[in-house]
């Protein structure tokens, strides 16, 4: 029973914009699962079920993979609408971006997990990234755009 109603559960979240626990016990209520919201809850922590925003003040479930896509596509949107330069000066990469944007790209480009960056500064319209060499800088530059798809 616990299997099929986790199926179902992965099943509706990909088939719905699920946005509370309610709206999915009330879906698999519909489908026949005869559950509590507690045994729902299990659920979800055990699938590594997240809720994301989207679409701005959106809210819905997701699966935990599905979770880094998206959430690597809302990055991609920030770093693509923020950066204005981008340019080396050996071991520091330095970022311009727009105005009170610095933090974000901060953390989209932190998310993108870039070999060889070891922390980063930001200000209000500008980011440092520290990079463990200098020879790693041209490298992770490339990266960067790379993901945007944006020669900066």
């Amino acid at each position: 029973m616990k299997q099929a109603r986790q199926r179902a559960i992965v099943q509706l979240i990909h088939e719905h914009a699920i946005e509370t626990q309610e709206d999915l016990l009330e879906k698999l209520k519909a489908q026949g699962f005869n559950t509590t919201q507690a045994t729902v809850s299990r659920d979800i922590r055990e699938l590594d079920v997240r809720k994301i925003t989207y679409d701005k003040n959106k809210h819905k479930y997701v699966i935990g993979q599905e979770q880094q896509s998206i959430t690597h596509g809302s990055y991609r949107q920030v770093l693509e609408s923020s950066i204005t330069s981008i340019e080396g000066a050996e071991n520091l990469i330095v970022v311009k971006t727009v105005s009170g944007m610095a933090m974000a790209v901060g953390a989209a480009i932190d998310s993108l997990k870039l070999d060889g960056i070891v922390g980063c500064i930001a200000g209000d319209d500008t980011l440092f990234l520290a990079v463990k060499r200098t020879c790693m800088t041209e490298t992770i530059i490339g990266e960067i755009k790379h993901v945007t798809k944006f020669a900066y």
